[in-house]
Order: C-alpha cells, then sequence, then structure tokens
C-alpha cells in the first residue's frame, strides 16, 4: 500500500481530523510532515513567489520536506464549501500550483465546490475509488471520519467554554488555524502568554452552529467563509475574555479586509493585531505583548 504525506500548513489545521480518520478507516498509510522550522520556511520560500503569503511559504516547505518520504502527497482543490461564498484563493489554486512546481510528483487529490454540485461525501468517495476501494468501503470511511469529527469539534466548543469560566486573565487569540497552530507563528504567541499564566482561548473553539448567527452583528454578507467564522468568533468571545490578539499573515487579501472590519467594530473591546510576513523577531513580538499585557492591566483601551 502507498504511503501518503499530509502537509502541515494551510488545509492541514482544518481537516487533519477527517483526514487521517478516513486514512485509518481504510488503513491507508500516511505519514506527516515535522513541525514548522526555519527551514521549513526557507524551503518555502525558494519554492515561492516573493508576494505570497508566510502561511503559503510555510506550506510549500512542508511539501518540499515530503516529497522524497512518501508515494503520493494529498493536496485537495477546495472552492466553496458553503453556496454563494468562497474560501481563500490560495485553496482554490493549491493543487496547480504544486502540480506546475512539481510535475514529476504524485498527488492525491479531492475536489470540493459547492456552488457547483460538488459535496465532500462525493469527493471522498471518489478519492477512496482513485486509493482502490469500493464506494461503499469509501462511504463508510467517510462516514467514520465525519463522526469523528464531529467529535472533535463538540471537544473544541466543550473546551471554550470552560477556558470562559477560570478566573485568570483571558485573551482570545483570533486566526486562522493554520497560523495559531503553526510554530513559527501563532504558537511563539501560545507559548509566550502561557508562562504569563493567561488563559488562552482559541478562535475555532466556539460553537460551529453559532457562527451566521454571529456574523451578523457584524456584517450581513461575508464571502469568505473561513474569515467569516474569525468574525463570528469575535463577537462571540468579545465580551467575555480581556482581550484579544489578532493574528495574520501578511499580504493575506480576505484578512485586510476583515481585520478592518473587526478594528472597526471593536468597540470597548482591547485588540492588538500582530502580522506575521517573514521571520519576526521574537524581542519585537514580545515587547509587543508585553505592552498589550500591560494595558490589559491597566484597563487602558486600545
Amino acid at each position: 500500500m502507498k504511503t501518503i504525506g499530509l502537509a502541515k500548513g494551510l488545509l492541514y489545521y482544518y481537516y487533519h481530523v477527517l483526514w487521517k480518520s478516513f486514512f485509518d478507516a481504510l488503513e491507508v498509510p500516511y505519514i506527516e510532515s515535522t513541525t514548522s522550522t526555519k527551514k521549513i520556511i526557507e524551503l518555502g520560500k525558494e519554492k515561492c513567489i516573493d508576494e505570497a503569503c508566510l502561511s503559503m511559504k510555510i506550506f510549500l516547505g512542508h511539501v518540499e520536506y515530503l516529497k522524497d518520504k512518501c508515494d503520493m502527497i494529498l493536496i485537495p482543490r477546495i472552492y466553496s464549501i458553503e453556496k454563494k461564498e468562497q474560501v481563500c484563493t490560495n485553496f482554490n489554486a493549491l493543487y496547480d500550483l504544486i502540480r506546475n512546481l512539481y510535475p514529476t510528483l504524485t498527488l492525491l487529490n479531492y475536489n470540493v465546490d459547492v456552488k457547483h454540485h460538488h459535496k465532500e461525501k462525493e469527493a471522498f468517495i471518489k478519492m477512496g475509488k482513485q486509493l482502490g476501494f469500493s464506494t461503499s468501503k469509501s462511504y463508510h470511511a467517510y462516514k467514520l471520519a465525519k463522526q469523528k469529527e464531529q467529535r472533535y469539534f463538540k471537544q473544541l466548543e466543550k473546551s471554550g467554554e470552560k477556558k470562559l469560566k477560570t478566573k485568570k486573565t483571558k485573551i482570545l487569540l483570533l486566526g486562522h488555524p493554520y497560523n495559531l497552530q503553526d510554530e513559527m507563528i501563532g504558537k511563539r504567541i501560545y507559548n509566550y502568554l502561557k508562562e504569563k499564566n493567561i488563559e488562552i482561548i482559541y478562535s475555532y473553539e466556539m460553537p460551529k452552529d453559532k457562527v451566521n448567527e454571529e456574523v451578523q452583528k457584524i456584517s450581513p454578507k461575508v464571502h469568505w467563509t473561513m474569515n467569516k467564522q474569525l468574525l463570528a468568533s469575535f463577537v462571540y468571545f468579545k465580551d467575555s475574555v480581556d482581550g484579544t490578539i489578532l493574528i495574520t499573515s501578511f499580504p493575506c487579501g480576505p484578512d485586510s479586509l476583515t481585520n478592518e472590519m473587526i478594528l472597526r467594530k471593536r468597540g470597548k473591546s482591547k485588540v492588538l493585531l500582530l502580522t506575521f510576513e517573514d521571520l519576526n523577531s521574537d524581542i519585537a513580538i514580545i515587547t509587543r505583548l508585553e505592552s498589550f499585557l500591560d494595558m490589559l492591566k491597566g484597563g487602558i483601551h486600545l
């Protein structure tokens, strides 16, 4: 059986539970790339145009890391997961980008585009058949994987609820999961705040069934699905936390729009925007975090 490579960047942080559970159910071996490092970023920068966002450079670094360690790499094409909405154009073009950069690399692919009636279930069944499994076995594996994914989302929701009850200083880390969970971006913020005994709530720890309701309080229509979730999370948590740290990678088009919406609609909420363009200095990051925590203690409005 061929081994599948999972690159730990971008879509991985939305779908890793679904992917791994699907392959586990089919008993298909897979490996994950290493955690992000300076070397990973350098590998990605060599394959990427300068204007690409840091998150894309990191992803390409993980693909470069995996290319000789597995038989094929999973690179989906995601266009829309909600009607009348779209995900980041990077996700639309990811498969074609990797295909052009690595013409000899074997890719495992599935396509989701709800707008044009390409649904996730059918996509996973097709992917299972590409791996040599029957329609029924592929569907059963997808069904089991989807159940595990739903349980995972419920665990995140319960985690968020539990954290809100603590008496510690609470800070919302607001951003895309691929930024919040990356060792070279969000994990640096997380580690610093943990050392200060801060309770950290991630934006993706809100109830998913509340997203459409909460986002209406900022805007009746948001074109970018993932950014809609960020706006909803800010509204949902902002009155229950002491402050929000908004983490983004430059230059992200959808983020540039929704970050501005958050800053304009923050009201009395205290928000710190941290933009990662490259390997930001730890000293610069810590200085800004220290200032932000001092302002929280002093009750100063930013």
